[in-house]
């Protein structure tokens, strides 16, 4: 198990939409909110001292706020009495400035000490989660990465962690910060005068609610919009991704009327959420403006009862916009919560997800293997317990053969090698390398034992030479380039702008065979005495094939080796073939004895090449 443990029961792994929204933010809403948080908190408790800090902050610097109408009262107040008498108290006026000054200035610096505290913290703790699920993703056995998504796993990685790290940096402290300046309010209104805080309170709460009416209102809409443009998306990159089937089928005007269709949706669903959510402010905005005309209308009526100062009022239009604000700002931060919470869950749940186990103890390197005999021994295994994929499978290797596998799709070929490089662990049963089992050997240590070429040639930014040696140290100029010119590729390469370090990325004008001709190169300066060629022509023309071909034989050479091969044009000259039919081996042999038993491979050469032959 892992080493945090995260109880938050089984909350499903979907991909985070995460979609940002202008205006106002539809919540996913979590599957326990409260232990969303308290698992949030769980983990960030080295950071606690200085959440806590930044919370005090925020609350210091709004109760600092809070005095500053009641002072601003009595300098109005002042000068109100002085324009009255004919005589200012200037020293008091000063005097009372300068307080109030002090007090909005200290503000500024104890929101910006808050500030600082919560990015920071917020900031760290991202790294720190980042870093965690890296090695997590690191940790998992290859089946758990394998049954998720790689949306799923990058939305939990980029958008779930960003989410979280928004709520962490603004909502917590603003949050707090809302609810302590809506009761400070509340309650210095209700010091001041009981009848004008009724009213500043009464068309507040009439703005809060016409608010939230507007969001609940809206949802529906938001929701919708995010639906059509996902669905709008998904139809466009379809059409794109498929366009010379969809112009070769005369498709164009169902794509088109489709297209309109689900725009027109998307429009409708666009103009009603943003409408709705941009009437929001507005309506606030009118129901402040109506307080303060409400403050001073009841406020003069009052003063010329002679029942308050002038003063009062000043405070009160200074209270009903502070009063106000929280309003949304509580709106938006439990909205923002929401969101957040749905988000930890995710990621706490693949927190949650099982480790491999412990490799302390095992093999973890091998110089060199002198017979690398390889021997499956009554080897089991299945995805599930329902479905057993491989069938009490038995079979040697000899050193230095070539051994291909074939068979229909399903029959097992992939899984015999994933078992083989330890990516899934047998049932029962065992795999051994050169007399060692490999459940006996870490599985980088398993790993460090083959070179691979696969079908999805895989390069990735960086230079010719990066690619190259990719995973080897120490690696030789002379052994590089000697590499190249056995597979053919160093002509190729030395017509670069910059030779091997040219830097390879997405624009660059490789051809599928020069970048398979690059992997081959690689699994040869890695020189592992073991050797997995999984379908590595089958996206190559025919004469590339035979550059491919013969590049692959100067390989294997003296290695053993395992080829997964659909076009068994390439395994005429295996050493043995394994053929596979729902996990088991159904026939053994060469080329020519497997023809004579006239068995499955041979109905599947014969499928491949008489009728290739006789159309």
């Amino acid at each position: 198990m892992a080493k945090n443990s995260y109880n938050l029961g089984q909350v499903e792994m979907k991909t985070s939409t995460g979609a940002k929204r202008g205006g106002m933010n539809v919540a996913e809403k979590p599957k326990n909110f409260a232990g969303a948080w308290k698992m949030v908190f769980h983990y960030s408790k080295s950071f606690m001292p200085m959440i806590v800090l930044g919370i005090v902050c925020a609350i210091l610097s709004v109760i600092l706020t809070l005095f500053g109408p009641d002072t601003l009262k009595k300098i109005t107040n002042l000068i109100s009495e002085g324009m009255k008498t004919g005589v200012m108290n200037l020293d008091k006026i000063v005097s009372l400035t300068v307080r109030i000054m002090i007090l909005y200035v200290s503000s500024a610096i104890i929101t910006y000490v808050e500030a600082y505290t919560m990015t920071t913290c917020s900031a760290r703790m991202t790294q720190k989660m980042r870093k965690d699920i890296s090695h997590k993703l690191n940790s998992i056995p290859l089946s758990r990465t394998d049954s998720s998504s790689f949306g799923d796993l990058l939305s939990r990685v980029t958008n779930d962690i960003d989410t979280l790290n928004m709520a962490l940096d603004k909502t917590i402290a603003e949050l707090v910060a809302a609810v302590i300046t809506f009761i400070g309010c509340a309650i210095m209104m209700l010091i001041t005068n009981i009848e004008l805080a009724f009213i500043a309170i009464l068309f507040s709460l009439i703005g809060f609610v016409s608010m939230r009416y507007i969001i609940k209102y809206s949802q529906p809409y938001f929701s919708n919009r995010s639906y059509y443009l996902g669905t709008l998306n998904g139809h466009i990159e379809e059409m794109y991704a498929g366009h010379a089937i969809v112009k070769g089928y005369n498709g164009e005007e169902e794509s088109k009327k489709t297209f309109y269709e689900i725009n027109e949706k998307l429009y409708d669903a666009n103009w009603k959420s943003q409408f709705l959510s941009g009437l929001m402010m507005p309506i606030m905005e009118f129901i402040s403006n109506l307080g303060y005309v409400g403050v001073c209308v009841f406020g003069a009526y009052l003063v010329q009862q002679g029942r308050i100062d002038f003063g009062v009022i000043v405070a009160f239009i200074v209270y009903v916009k502070l009063f106000t604000q929280p309003l949304t700002q509580v709106a938006e931060g439990t909205t923002s919560l929401q969101t957040a919470a749905a988000a930890a869950e995710r990621i706490f749940q693949l927190f949650e997800e099982e480790e491999m186990e412990d490799e302390t103890g095992k093999i973890n390197h091998i110089d060199h293997i002198e017979n690398a005999e390889v021997i499956f021994s009554h080897v089991n295994f299945g995805y599930s317990k329902e479905k057993q994929v491989i069938h009490d499978f038995s079979f040697k290797v000899y050193p230095g053969h070539h051994v291909a596998i074939v068979g229909p799709t399903g029959a097992g070929k992939t899984t015999l090698v994933n078992l083989l490089m330890r990516f899934y662990e047998v049932n029962s049963g065992y795999i051994s390398i050169g007399g060692i089992k490999t459940s006996d050997m870490t599985r980088e240590c398993v790993h460090s034992l083959f070179g691979m070429v696969l079908q999805d040639t895989w390069l990735f930014n960086g230079t010719v030479r990066d690619n190259l040696i990719f995973g080897k140290d120490n690696v030789s100029e002379e052994k590089m380039i000697d590499a190249c010119v056995a597979v053919g590729i160093h002509r190729y390469i030395m017509s670069l702008p910059k030779g091997y370090d040219t830097v390879l990325n997405d624009d660059s004008n490789m051809s599928i065979g020069q970048r398979q001709l690059m992997t081959i190169a690689r699994a040869m300066i890695h020189d592992a005495p073991l050797l997995i060629l999984d379908e590595a022509t089958s996206s190559v023309d025919t004469r590339t094939e035979q550059m491919v071909q013969d590049a692959m034989n100067k390989l294997t050479k003296g290695r053993t080796s395992f080829t997964i091969a659909h076009r068994l044009s390439t395994i005429r000259d295996a050493d043995i073939i394994l053929v596979m039919k729902d996990g088991d081996i159904v026939e053994t042999g060469n080329h020519s004895e497997l023809l004579q038993q006239n068995g499955v491979y041979a109905e599947l050469w014969n499928s491949q090449f008489t009728e290739g032959a006789a159309i």
